[in-house]
Order: C-alpha cells, then sequence, then structure tokens
C-alpha cells in the first residue's frame, strides 16, 4: 500500500467538518450543588495498568511485581477480590509487572517492563480469570527473553512490543492452545532510516488493536495503523507524526526520548474505529518550543490509509513540568467510547471529554488530588455511570499512592481543586522550579541525569540481586528507588 504521512500543524485544529457521532446527553450530579469526586477508592500496592473485564464488574491491575483483580460492581465499595504478588518460574522471578490485558476470561501478565538482568524471568504468564476471585495458570509461562513493556490480547491472539537496541518490533502470537508465535512486523524493515536514532527514541511503546486493525504508539516516527486480519502477516496501511526523520537526527538523545514533538505513548479508537487518539508522554526539556508536558491528539481515521488531525487536548500545566520534578501532568493512558474520551494524566488528574466532535473537544469533568494521586490510567466499567481509574506510587520525586478508584461519569465540577501552578497548594521539593513551564536550572534534561545519577539507583542498576533496581510499591525493591521511565530510558 501506498505509504501516507501526517504532519500535524503544531497548535491548532483543521477546519473540518466532524465525524458522525451519537448525541451526548451530559449527566449532571444526582444532587444539585454536589461537587464532582470520585464514588469509591481501595488502596492496590503498586498499582500501575488497569483494566476492565467484559462484563464490568472486575478490574484487573497490574502491581509491579504481580497482579490483582478487584471487583468494582459496587461503585462505592470497590474490593479487592485476589492478589498475586510474587510470579515466579524455577525460582526466577518475573519483576516489574506494568501492564496486564485481559479478554473474555484470559488474563495476560508480561514483564519485565524494561529489560532487566539474565537472573530475572522475560516473558508472560497465561491466566484463566472465569473467577476473577480465583485466578489459575494457564500452561507454562512463555519465555520471549526479552522485557516487554506493553502487549495486548484480542480473543486468542496476543501482540507484544519487542524492543531492543538493533530492532524495534511488533510480535504476534497464538495463545489459544498453547503459546506460538505466528507473525512479526518490523518498523526498521518498513523505513530502514529510523535505524540512524537511538532505540529508545524510536521504541515501540504501546499496541492496541480494534477490528483487524492494530495501532502501535512507535514514540517518535509516530503511530502505525497495520492491517492484521491475517495477524501471521501484519500489513502497513498509515501513519500519523508530528516530527521527522531529518529533525530527530539533528535532536540529542535525552531531548528525543522526553520532550515534544513526537512521544507517541498510547493510542487507541472508539469502538466505531473512526476515531483515533495519540497521547504523547512528554516533559519540559529547557529546549525548543513546544517545551511543555504532552497532550492527546485526535484524528479522523474514517479512512484507515489517510488519517486527518482534528484536534489537540493540552495537558494541564505545573508548577514544575520537569521529569525530575515528580510533578508530572502529561498525558497517559485513557479509552474512548461513545463520544467521550476518559483520560488520565499522572498528577494532573482524571477526566472527562465529550470529543463527539472531534475537532472541537469539550472537558466536563476533571479530578485531582496531586498529593496523593498520580493517575496512570482511565477505564470504562459501566458505560454511562461509572469509569475506574488506577493511581501509581511509581512516579519518581513524588508522594502518590497506589490505588483503585471508581468516578462517575457526569459533568462537574471538583470542589476546590488544587492547583498545580501555586506552590503555596503543593508540597514542592527543594529546588525545583517555582514558575510554570521552568525546570530545575532550567533544564529538565540536567535535572533527570541528576536524578538518574543518584548513588542509590546506581547501587540498584549494578546490583548482583536480580530484583534490584524494579520499584514495587513506592520503595525500593531490594535495591535503590529507581524512576519508572528512567528505567525504560537508560542506557544498555
Amino acid at each position: 500500500m501506498q505509504r501516507r504521512s501526517l504532519l500535524r500543524t503544531a497548535g491548532c485544529a483543521l477546519s473540518v467538518s466532524a465525524i458522525a457521532r451519537p448525541d451526548v446527553s451530559w449527566r449532571q450530579g444526582d444532587t444539585d450543588g454536589d461537587a464532582y469526586e470520585p464514588l469509591g477508592r481501595v488502596d492496590v500496592d503498586g498499582a500501575a495498568e488497569a483494566v476492565v473485564g467484559d462484563d464490568g464488574d472486575t478490574a484487573y491491575l497490574a502491581t509491579t511485581t504481580g497482579f490483582a483483580t478487584v471487583d468494582v460492581s459496587d461503585p462505592a465499595d470497590p474490593a479487592v477480590l485476589a492478589t498475586e504478588r510474587r510470579l515466579e518460574v524455577a525460582d526466577v522471578p518475573l519483576m516489574e509487572i506494568l501492564d496486564v490485558t485481559v479478554d473474555g476470561d484470559r488474563l495476560v501478565v508480561p514483564g519485565p517492563a524494561n529489560q532487566g538482568p539474565d537472573s530475572i524471568f522475560h516473558g508472560f504468564f497465561c491466566f484463566d480469570v472465569s473467577d476473577p476471585s480465583e485466578p489459575a495458570l494457564i500452561g507454562d509461562p512463555y519465555e520471549t527473553g526479552y522485557h516487554i513493556h506493553n502487549c495486548y490480547l484480542d480473543g486468542e491472539t496476543l501482540y507484544v512490543v519487542r524492543n531492543e537496541l538493533t530492532e524495534n518490533t511488533l510480535e504476534v502470537f497464538d495463545v489459544g492452545d498453547g503459546v506460538e508465535q505466528i507473525g512479526s512486523w518490523s518498523l526498521l524493515e518498513h523505513e530502514p532510516g529510523w535505524a540512524d536514532i537511538d532505540w529508545l527514541a524510536r521504541y515501540l511503546h504501546d499496541v492496541y488493536v480494534h477490528d483487524d486493525v492494530a495501532y502501535l504508539a512507535h514514540w517518535n516516527p509516530g503511530t502505525y495503523l497495520l492491517d492484521v486480519s491475517d495477524p501471521s502477516e501484519p500489513e502497513y496501511m498509515s501513519h500519523v507524526r508530528e516530527t521527522d526523520l531529518e529533525t530527530q537526527r539533528e535532536r540529542d538523545d535525552d531531548e528525543a526520548q522526553f520532550g515534544l514533538p513526537g512521544n507517541d505513548h498510547y493510542a487507541a479508537v472508539d469502538e466505531t474505529g473512526d476515531l483515533l487518539a495519540v497521547g504523547r508522554e512528554a516533559w519540559a526539556t529547557g529546549g525548543d518550543e513546544p517545551d511543555r508536558p504532552g497532550g492527546i491528539d485526535l484524528y479522523d481515521v474514517s479512512d484507515p490509509d489517510d488519517p486527518e488531525h482534528r484536534a489537540t487536548i493540552d495537558a494541564p500545566r505545573a508548577i514544575d513540568e520537569s521529569y525530575a520534578g515528580g510533578l508530572w501532568t502529561t498525558a497517559h493512558n485513557f479509552e474512548l467510547r461513545d463520544g467521550e474520551l476518559y483520560s488520565s494524566w499522572y498528577r494532573g488528574g482524571v477526566a472527562i471529554h465529550d470529543v463527539s466532535d472531534p475537532a472541537e473537544p469539550v472537558e466536563r469533568a476533571r479530578w485531582l488530588e496531586p498529593e496523593t494521586a498520580g493517575f496512570w490510567t482511565a477505564r470504562v466499567a459501566d458505560p454511562g455511570s461509572v469509569f475506574v481509574a488506577s493511581s501509581t506510587p511509581v512516579i519518581p520525586n513524588s508522594p502518590t499512592e497506589g490505588a483503585l478508584y471508581t468516578v462517575p461519569i457526569e459533568a462537574g465540577e471538583q470542589a476546590d481543586p488544587p492547583s498545580l501552578t501555586d506552590p503555596d497548594d503543593l508540597e514542592v521539593p527543594d529546588g525545583v522550579a517555582s514558575e510554570p513551564n521552568a525546570t530545575d536550572d532550567g533544564d529538565a534534561t540536567e535535572a533527570s541525569s541528576q536524578a538518574s545519577d543518584d548513588p542509590s539507583t546506581a547501587d540498584a542498576a549494578s546490583s548482583d540481586d536480580p530484583m534490584a533496581g524494579f520499584t514495587a510499591t513506592g520503595a525500593a525493591v531490594a535495591g535503590g528507588v529507581v524512576g519508572l521511565e528512567w528505567l525504560r530510558r537508560r542506557r544498555q
């Protein structure tokens, strides 16, 4: 197929007609004057990614060293059903589990999310979760030999991201009866020029699959659409990107990995497959504009061979937008459903946007509590009523806690929301910036470098302990605390 790339015009939406959407009638609170706030909360140590089962009653969470299942059928009283805190094969542990994926009665738990020492297990486990209170291992764990940052289960087909120094590929497995690799697709085979760029700047970060199309968030090369109607032979359809190869060749590695433009982190479509959202995880680096946290871009993909940009939803501003500052407000994971976008912004909270007219998204609700909550994802549990959002404790230099929240799907305003730009509203560590869009000493890259040079993290990385350097519940696991995304970006 002919390649078509879309170079986004920064800061403006194209004047095009809206994609046809059902009318959205926004719900108001049950009582006039009620403030917008979560319905319930349950502690989940080490929480990271959360997904929801088909029935909408159970959420499944990655918990860094294992996973948990949570009953959300009563949103006012979510309850943990089961936890698995240590997965291992012949006494070899699976560590740094930041992602899970579920379809039907099957749950896949991959790891580690970043390359670890040879002494830990690299691969994935499959569980039968027909009874979420008693997950049962299916077959033997499958060893890939490489780290798995994210994966996506579509029926009995598992799509896995593979990243190594010399390649960034999508690998496809049949997990219906045992595990068998059946296909793959390589960025560097498709566009060999990206081999000139640091492997972390072309990282295949995530994959999402809907109606025989796979959406690959490939950091600075962009988001790629693949035809996977035959999963054994994925075929390129199109891609969208903010930047180009020549621009990336001129950037230093730290700026390319941490800052805009680029940083395609997560991509997903709505239930029609016509609206694509691409989240860009980025921080201020002290470099060229745009020098700010990454937002979410909306694209019309009703013709998947010719995507068109519709609008950009910007991230909340913060007093310190550097990586090391810990006050992260960049976009993270989200869901599109019924003309609405449910999104997470780490300490910038969770939000609902009406995207029934994708050229003019409208924020309908937002809730944040940056002193305790750093939201990893937002997923619909009961359509039109409740979504769930996981808070993670593994943001470096941050007091956030591991938990799962249930949040109402309705328009509303939080009572006295804390300011992210007023130091009087926040516990700001010594030495961080005091003005929006500023960074420590004007350089987030320097700050993040200093964080990675911290003796505790250096000791963890060099330790002979196979678990050293992997975050668990906000404290170190047999080593020093290591910045979540620095783990992914560190040099090998």
